[in-house]
């Protein structure tokens, strides 16, 4: 079996690969890509919210490598995905008095960009869960990916971007952050949510005829309202330091500085805050555009629009990395970010800002 100690120095001089996986050989894509995962390596896989740095969950070296390649923390657990719901049980360890509320959520959202934070299996490596006793666990929709792991068996895969950066939406942007340091990039096109898994921890109901709890440790592409539905949401503890200094997250995607381009973006609660300097560049990130609440109010050198004509927040998603990433790619001096309504996605939406100002 080839390990990434004696690959990593021959795929740093070589130019990673670009498998296009069409409507007529995806099957055969995912055979490629569990052929090298199998083998202990690391490859990019689409999804349905954003493209992931994937490792089998067996391969301990790989799991190291992900957190190398991406300049990740070890702090920061990695999302685990399965191919079937069965699976599950490879993974989690699921209390009597937890499985109605876990069988409730996968029989309502799965497959699909919901993420649950359930006590892990002692099998489970403790690089996936950052030492956490906890794991945090999807059953993805994206077709290319969830076969992948049925053939290759549950996969750690984070976003496939470098640690903080703007996370990826299509194979190009991959490409972009990590070409040379591995091997294989499946391209599945453009991820269909745009926005990261909205990652919850579910507990029972405080009592009979109550709702169970969702602790919503990060809001994403399944919305606040749609999980009020069945169950009763609460706010999560922010990130702590414990008594040796070193951040403790309960789950990915929660420390305050994440998904930021290059170029520093500010979020101002009115544009009045924005005070621009005479000489600089300045880009506008904003969901309606022309009637938007800053669209009119300064002669911006670019403006990105997540949706032209319409405003809608879930159309706006679709576009989000891409259309900051396009703005990160002007070379301008700052991007001015407009406020989103919080409502659904626009929730996931306004998290990604907040994390990815410089002024929040």
């Amino acid at each position: 079996m080839i390990k990434w100690t004696t690959l990593r120095t021959v795929i740093l001089t070589m130019e990673t690969e670009i498998l296009v996986a069409d409507l007529y050989n995806w099957k055969d894509a995912s055979v490629t890509a569990s052929a090298l995962l199998k083998d202990g390596q690391v490859v990019a896989l689409p999804s349905e919210t954003v493209y992931g740095l994937a490792a089998s969950i067996y391969e301990e070296e790989a799991l190291d490598y992900i957190f190398e390649a991406k300049g990740r923390p070890s702090y920061d657990p990695l999302i685990v995905h399965i191919g079937e719901v069965s699976d599950l049980s490879k993974v989690a360890e699921i209390s009597d008095e937890l499985k109605p509320i876990v069988n409730l959520l996968t029989e309502t959202f799965w497959p699909g960009p919901l993420t649950l934070v359930l006590p892990k299996k002692k099998e489970i490596s403790n690089t996936i869960t950052s030492g956490l006793d906890t794991v945090a666990v999807r059953l993805p929709e994206n077709e290319i990916l969830r076969e992948t792991c049925k053939i290759a068996g549950p996969l750690a895969a984070p976003s496939a971007n470098r640690f903080g950066s703007i996370s990826p939406t299509s194979a190009s942007a991959v490409f972009k952050e990590l070409n040379g340091l591995i091997p294989l990039i499946v391209d599945g096109g453009a991820s269909r949510e745009g926005i990261e898994s909205t990652i919850i921890k579910p507990s029972p109901a405080p009592a009979e005829g109550k709702k169970p709890i969702f602790t919503l440790l990060r809001p994403g592409a399944t919305t606040r309202e749609e999980l009020r539905k069945i169950g009763k949401i609460e706010k999560p503890k922010p990130p702590k330091k414990d008594s040796t200094e070193s951040i403790k997250v309960d789950a990915p995607g929660m420390l305050d500085s994440h998904y930021a381009p290059k170029t520093p973006l500010y979020l101002f609660n009115s544009f009045e805050e924005f005070k621009p300097e005479e000489g600089k560049k300045y880009g506008l990130f904003t969901l309606k555009g022309e009637d938007g609440m800053y669209f009119k109010k300064h002669a911006w050198d670019e403006v990105m629009t997540l949706s032209p004509g319409n405003g809608k927040t879930k159309e706006g998603a679709v576009r989000f990395f891409w259309a900051m990433r396009q703005l990160d790619e002007k070379g301008l001096d700052a991007i001015i970010a407009e406020p989103m309504n919080t409502a659904n996605i626009g929730e996931a939406m306004m998290d990604r800002l907040r994390r990815a100002a410089v002024n929040c």
